[in-house]
């Protein structure tokens, strides 16, 4: 009988990847200013208005911007 001899499995290559992925640095986002500093420019805006309601959400967004613009 013929004798068989097993080859030895090659190694395997690491793979070569095209690019690595590398984080990217985003820039840093402000952080929310806090809900009370947000309610007191808000209700000034109120107060300027003279107490006129329906504008609420417009006044807290305004606050929310103009708090985040300053913290930049």
């Amino acid at each position: 009988m013929a004798e068989t001899v097993k080859k030895a499995k090659a190694s395997a290559k690491p793979r070569k990847t095209t690019a690595k992925h590398e984080k990217v640095a985003q820039p840093a986002r402000p952080a929310m200013p806090p809900r009370e500093e947000i309610e007191k420019l808000a209700r000034a805006y109120w107060e300027q208005r003279g107490h006129q309601d329906g504008y609420a959400e417009q006044d807290w967004l305004r606050a929310e911007q103009e708090l985040l613009k300053m913290a930049s």
